[in-house]
């Protein structure tokens, strides 16, 4: 088959054979690297083609096709041909035995997360990629099912070890029987090295996505914000919203961007009032087989009349009532669970389940009570902007003046049910879902239980450019300027009529793509549910940021009491392990926390040092504003770094889930330093004869480890690589407040830390003052991510000595290493007072100055 895309605009015959020794080499059933085997028993039907001999051409930068075509020696396609032609094919690559590996799996349709072993029959089903360890050759090798022609793929355990491929269309009417490139295979002696050179290959190939490095981030990347949905749920309303900003307001950590969740939008469900909102919903699960009706958003903001918030008379706001909605629809849904248990289990009469969640029902209504205070005139005399989403977001920036964005959840086919047929000026039609046989041996989901229950109202994919911009237009006019888009692989359910889940995929990301660029700033929306081979290589042209993990679960939702605290760390191994292939391609987003939940301080260290945007979901009246302040300066920006964190080498092909042996360590950078932050997450995982997450609590245990410069990957960012050549460093434990001095050839440092805590360790470089004096900034102490907070740092003589130059942002206890005591110290050009111990502490307070964005110039001279 031919490459997928082949665009006129290309640039022809890039690819010429070079005169380097090929990596890669298939003969007699064996695929080696270097001459190492990596997999036998090859089958005779699978092929292997260089990349310059399958790649002829590419519209991709030249800067980037030079880049690829330098490396091009390093990697190549493997394909398979069948007798009879089949929308689903499979096909043994080989044999994998004795060889460590790492890999990233779907465990459910949106989300995907990380596995080790050493065998093809130990993958687990919809394996997006797989990371072999060749310490041979000292090196790794990734191979990655990609997309070709109208067909997907994906890796499958086989027996006695081999690695199975499945390549599918998703339609009965889209057949193929030979591939020549529908995995890619590439290596290198640095595993991120590898996956930026594996995915920078892949890109000039398919041509059809474009790397991270290629687009913008979102402008709230480094800030901080306010996501509505644990705060409210469907119950979410204006003076809700208005209440809950203005406590982070008064609370010193205003936000800087705010995103409405689900519950805003105009839904209904089959069979109801078709032209109403659907009444009373509240827990995710009640709204996922209802439809989008109409395109704006639904009666209880649309009735908000603008102005109300900001007068003396502002309407009152009880934080209680989300919560007592939220607990009595949870009695709902146990009383609902009950009765269905009791069916399956063979009752004939349920009538007193029934009685008892009407009662429940009602009471629900009770506490709902009537219409909002907001709702005011709408007749044809007063002035829309007066009213509705437009008059909220005017209100919301007008009171609050740092917040910069806000955001509106939607999901991609329009809500949960896509769109209601014959409601609005599109064509759509109620689809029954299909979901592949690779997905068997995913987790059971409620999400995809109710769609499949409820099919979905797909727009007609010829008109995917009208819908978005539809509704994104008017989002624009009425202040809204980003969306985060939602339940995004439901497309691969419904591919069958329109050509397949490519065909369908492009036709669908095609205007969602058009639409960003138009209406929110070409880079103002947030990917989720979206982890899985399709979206990233066919919708993400222009689509800058998503998730790397799953939904922040405060509790476990199975019941496991113990699920509050293992569930933490199970979400920030998805985000580390999901980061390694997601961070080439997109800002890797670590989802939102609340800051009073049992494991907050947990949460927290890992999004200070993650290099994406801080926000949380804290319920109205439940913030730990203590903990807030440790992540978030008074304007709302963070402290952020200048990468995006990753799992240290050490545990690449480790399980800190549940071996009882690793702890998960991820390393960034700051502007003038490193950072590792170690984090226990032992206690739970993946079970792949139960098919789910659950705890270990065997595992959950107090675990030691050891921390050294050597395991920050410097090299993987221009800046950085001169940091990682210096003599010595000062090294800074951020929980533990203590201060170290370690050079290239020290011993490791060794720690233990208990379940669901970690250790931030801050690595600056040492400069040497003269030839006596040693000197390295730590930063705020009060920040966990202390390095962070250094804007700016120079060292030059001053008079008969030396000066250490420093703009710091924020306010607090400042931290330097020094060998001597400093001569004296200037703060924004006056002279103050400092400490200097004799273990080389030099410490110095600084205020927070709004009027210079709250940086602050500190001079030392010696």
């Amino acid at each position: 088959m031919a490459p997928p895309n082949d665009p006129v605009s290309a640039v022809h015959n890039v690819f010429r054979s070079g005169s380097l020794e090929k990596y890669f080499h298939l003969s007699n059933g064996k695929l080696s690297v270097k001459g190492v085997p990596l997999l036998s028993e090859v089958p005779n039907n699978v092929t292997f083609n260089p990349f310059s001999s399958v790649c002829q051409s590419s519209g991709a930068p030249l800067p980037l096709l030079q880049r690829v075509q330098s490396l091009s020696h390093k990697g190549g396609f493997l394909g398979f041909y069948k007798e009879e032609p089949s929308d689903r094919l499979t096909n043994s690559l080989g044999n994998l035995n004795g060889r460590d590996f790492l890999s990233i799996f779907r465990f459910k349709t949106w989300w995907s997360t990380m596995w080790v072993g050493n065998s093809g029959s130990d993958l687990q089903m919809e394996t997006q990629w797989v990371l072999l360890d060749v310490p041979e050759i000292k090196s790794y090798v990734i191979i990655i099912p990609i997309i070709e022609g109208s067909f997907r793929s994906a890796f499958h355990p086989g027996s006695d070890g081999h690695v199975m491929i499945c390549a599918e269309s998703g339609s009965s009417q889209v057949k193929a029987s030979r591939f020549d490139a529908i995995a890619y295979v590439h290596a290198s002696d640095n595993p991120y090295t590898l996956m930026k050179e594996a995915y920078s290959a892949i890109r000039v190939h398919l041509d059809t996505f474009k790397l991270f490095e290629e687009k913008r981030a979102p402008n709230l990347v480094d800030k901080f914000g306010w996501c509505t949905w644990d705060a409210f749920y469907l119950t979410v309303e204006p003076v809700g919203i208005f209440h809950g900003v203005k406590e982070f307001d008064e609370g010193g950590v205003a936000p800087r961007f705010l995103i409405i969740d689900d519950g805003w939008q105009s839904i209904n469900i089959d069979g109801e009032d078709p032209n109403e909102d659907a009444k009373n919903l509240v827990l995710g699960g009640t709204q996922m087989t209802a439809r989008l009706y109409r395109l704006d958003e639904c009666k209880k903001f649309r009735n908000y009349k603008g102005g109300s918030l900001l007068g003396p008379e502002t309407p009152k706001f009880d934080p209680k009532k989300p919560k007592l909605l939220i607990s009595k629809a949870i009695e709902i849904e146990h009383a609902q669970k009950d009765r269905d248990k009791a069916i399956q289990s063979g009752a004939t009469d349920v009538s007193e389940f029934e009685h008892k969640i009407q009662k429940l029902k009602q009471e629900l209504d009770e506490i709902f009570g009537g219409e909002a205070l907001t709702e005011g005139c709408r007749s044809c005399s007063c002035k829309a902007e007066n009213y509705g989403m437009k008059a909220f977001t005017r209100d919301l920036r007008t009171r609050f003046k740092g917040l910069d964005d806000i955001y509106v959840w939607h999901a991609l086919c329009g809500a949960w049910g896509g769109v209601r047929p014959g409601s609005t000026h599109l064509d759509s039609k109620v689809v029954s879902c299909k979901l592949s046989p690779g997905l068997d041996g995913t987790m059971s989901d409620l999400a995809v239980v109710k769609i499949v229950e409820g099919g979905i109202g797909l727009v007609n994919p010829n008109q995917g450019g009208d819908f978005y911009d539809s509704m994104h237009s008017y989002l624009a006019k009425v202040g809204i300027t980003g969306v985060k888009v939602d339940v995004i692989h439901t497309l691969e359910y419904v591919p069958e009529e329109y050509g397949g889940r490519v065909e369908l995929a492009k036709a669908y990301y095609k205007g969602l793509t058009n639409s960003l660029e138009k209406n929110f700033n070409g880079s103002g929306l947030i990917s989720s549910m979206q982890q899985c081979n399709d979206f990233f290589f066919l919708g993400t042209k222009q689509i800058s940021m998503g998730r790397v993990g799953d939904d922040f679960w405060f509790q476990d939702p199975n019941g496991d009491p113990m699920g509050v605290y293992w569930l933490q760390g199970v979400h920030m191994i998805h985000c580390a392990y999901n980061s390694m292939w997601m961070g080439q391609i997109i800002q890797p987003d670590w989802d939102m926390f609340q800051s009073d939940h049992l494991c907050a301080k947990f949460h927290a260290g890992s999004r200070a040092i993650c290099g994406g945007p801080v926000y949380v979901s804290d319920s109205v009246g439940g913030h730990d504003f203590d903990l807030l302040k440790k992540l978030v300066y008074p304007d709302g920006t963070i402290p952020k770094c200048q990468h995006f964190a990753l799992p240290t080498r050490d545990c690449l092909f480790k399980n800190p889930l549940f071996d009882k042996k690793t702890i998960l360590k991820i390393w960034n950078f700051n502007k003038y330093g490193g950072v590792i932050g170690a984090f226990n997450c032992q206690g739970a995982g993946w079970d792949p004869k139960e098919q789910r997450i659950k705890g270990y609590s065997e595992c959950y245990k107090p675990m030691s480890g050891s921390v050294h410069v050597s395991e920050i990957e410097w090299d993987q960012k221009l800046e950085a690589a001169q940091m990682g050549k210096a003599e010595e460093y000062v090294v800074y434990l951020s929980e533990a407040g203590e201060l170290r001095l370690m050079t290239p050839k020290s011993d490791a440092i060794k720690f233990t830390i208990q379940p669901s805590t970690f250790e931030i360790f801050s690595f600056v470089p040492v400069e040497k003052l003269g030839s006596s004096i040693k000197f390295a900034p730590v930063g705020l102490t009060d920040m966990f991510n202390s390095g962070g907070t250094i804007q700016e740092l120079d060292y030059k003589p001053s008079g008969a000595g030396f000066g250490a130059h420093i703009k710091v942002k924020g306010g607090g206890n400042f931290l330097a290493y020094s060998s001597k005591s400093p001569k004296k110290c200037r703060l924004n050009g006056a002279d103050v007072g400092f400490e200097c111990s004799t273990d080389g502490k030099l410490a110095l307070s600084i205020p927070w100055i709004e009027e210079a964005s709250g940086v602050s110039d500190v001079l030392f001279t010696f």
